[in-house]
């Protein structure tokens, strides 16, 4: 309807009187223009302004705030990941559960023996304290560790691995020749995880000598840490 009307102002000539009454009628917007173009989108562009500003003030307030709990959220599995919020360990390593590796360190004498104990399962479990190691027939006498009590278990998932070192002899020192060792588990307690089982040593290895105290280091995940216990114990 304006374009129509915009378009009967050019097309018939209006007269004087009209004329002065249109002047009269628009000389109150703000850029001189026809009824059409200034006093109506004035008002709605203040409500506007005015309209957005007033919501700006509480806005921060739940920006600010709703960051704080997740984060807190996001916390805790991360606090609470190597306890397990259950406070159940996983179950302690079985001979079933293994499968054992053994080397020896590169410019070694053959000297330390390094037992890698590989999880074979689809679960994972825990190897508590350190290996029940035994060589020959006295299967009533294992090795004593070398080291003190770790500070924390190894537990394992699966293809995961987990490593014990041997000091196998000391140089000039009496020694016996074995071409496999027993090994057995710990639980908890430090019980005996069942009988010691007889491992063959690996081709790489073929056989040890061992003196009159060999020891053992606590099992690990870290092989460095192993390494170390292993090459400062005497």
């Amino acid at each position: 309807m304006r374009a129509a009307a915009r378009k009967s102002w050019k097309t018939y000539a209006l007269g004087a009187a009209a004329v002065a009454a249109l002047l009269s009628s628009t000389a109150c917007g703000p850029d001189g223009g026809t009824d059409d173009g200034a006093v109506s989108p004035a008002p709605s562009r203040t409500a506007s302004a005015t309209g957005t500003t007033a919501p700006v003030t509480p806005s921060p307030a739940p920006t600010t705030d709703a960051p704080q709990p997740t984060a807190a959220h996001s916390a805790k599995p991360s606090g609470s990941g190597s306890g397990s919020g259950s406070k159940e360990k996983a179950p302690a390593c079985g001979d079933q559960d293994l499968s054992i590796g053994t080397s020896y360190w590169a410019h070694d004498s053959g000297q330390h023996l390094l037992i890698t104990a590989t999880n074979v399962t689809d679960k994972p479990c825990t190897l508590y304290h350190y290996p029940f190691i035994t060589f020959g027939q006295d299967v009533d006498s294992p090795l004593q560790p070398m080291e003190s009590p770790a500070k924390a278990v190894a537990t394992i998932g699966p293809k995961q691995k987990a490593y014990a070192g041997v000091k196998l002899f000391l140089g000039g020192e009496k020694t016996k020749t074995y071409e496999s060792f027993g090994i057995a588990y710990q639980d908890p307690n430090s019980n005996d995880d069942g009988s010691p089982i007889d491992v063959a040593l690996s081709d790489e290895v073929q056989f040890v000598t061992v003196g009159r105290n060999p020891s053992v280091t606590f099992w690990n995940l870290d092989r460095s840490e192993v390494e170390r216990f292993v090459f400062k114990a005497r």
